[in-house]
């Protein structure tokens, strides 16, 4: 047994397909499946159930991989434990980021981080908070920044800061001629929101109450995909929404119909946060870029004081 034989597990088990794994591996399929046949034998079980149109894990198999998985963990532990005893600054730093944060907060920080820190080469995904917290646990990204507490025992996060929500109207909507938007106000909107899937939608919902009450009106179906396409609905006079502060920076606000209102409401916030593995080797570096995402906030956003971690 060694390490580049779980490398081929954990790929087929991921991929369920031996022609995937391999590409992945960067191998033929015949020496993957070579492979991963002489661990079978070595361990004297059956890891994957095999048939013509389908690879599934049988339940030792299941086991297997969530202990290769944290034996490559170690292995890579101690990779980059070498690596941040010469220079924790130094080398891949794998960050993901929630679809309605990334594309505004990315921006303002890679320039900076970059001239701080030249030797750290960040490599930047984007999905929602499900599939980064299962990434994370399979330690494919080493960090997520997301907008949700986290409650994994084997994760934890760094706050970094409380993140107003604004409410997006149309030019022609009533509350154009208000001068302060109450609570009063959410409550007899029917807000757009975004698919299920994002954590803004519920976000969304708790601020304005929307889960103690019905969705109604013309729209209360009508859900978008991205910000992006929310934010057209509501210049095209479709309804409302709630938008997070660093988004009021978009080229949606230029020529769209939409107007912002800023919210002195409670609890019309959510929290931003750097979620990592508690094994995870390189804490310097998570620190280092989360004083990096807090130097360059503007003004809109509330950061949080923290604790610096000492080695």
């Amino acid at each position: 047994m060694n390490l580049r034989d779980l490398k081929y597990v954990i790929a087929v088990a991921e991929t369920r397909h031996f022609g995937k794994a391999a590409e992945r591996c960067f191998v033929s399929q015949p020496t993957l499946s070579g492979q991963i046949k002489k661990l079978e034998e070595e361990l004297g079980v059956t890891i994957f159930e095999r048939t013509k149109r389908s690879v599934e894990l049988t339940p030792i198999g299941g086991e297997i991989v969530d202990h290769a998985r944290k034996m490559m963990e170690q292995a890579d532990a101690m990779e980059q434990l070498a690596r941040a005893h010469l220079d924790p600054l130094s080398g891949p730093l794998r960050v993901g980021a929630i679809p309605t944060l990334s594309p505004y907060l990315v921006p303002l920080m890679i320039a900076p981080l970059k001239k701080r820190y030249p030797q750290l080469k960040l490599i930047l995904s984007e999905e929602v908070t499900e599939t980064l917290l299962q990434r994370l646990r399979n330690h494919e990204i080493d960090a997520a920044l997301i907008a949700t507490p986290v409650r994994e025992p084997d994760l934890t996060t760094i706050p970094l800061f409380d993140e107003p929500f604004w409410l997006a109207h149309p030019r022609d909507h009533p509350l154009y001629t208000k001068d302060e938007i109450t609570q009063d106000d959410l409550d007899q909107l029917d807000l757009l929101l975004l698919s299920d899937g994002h954590c803004l939608a519920q976000q969304v919902m708790d601020a304005c109450g929307l889960a103690d009450r019905p969705q109604q009106g013309e729209m209360g179906d009508l859900k978008a995909a991205s910000l992006e396409t929310l934010l057209q609905l509501v210049g095209a006079g479709f309804g409302c929404t709630l938008v997070p502060a660093l988004a009021i920076r978009g080229s949606w606000m230029t020529d769209t119909g939409v107007i912002a209102r800023k919210l002195d409401l409670p609890d019309t916030y959510r929290r931003i946060s750097l979620a990592f593995r508690h094994s995870f080797p390189r804490r310097r570096a998570l620190e280092a870029f989360a004083d990096v995402i807090q130097d360059n906030l503007p003004n809109t956003v509330r950061p949080i004081q923290r604790f610096r971690y000492e080695e």
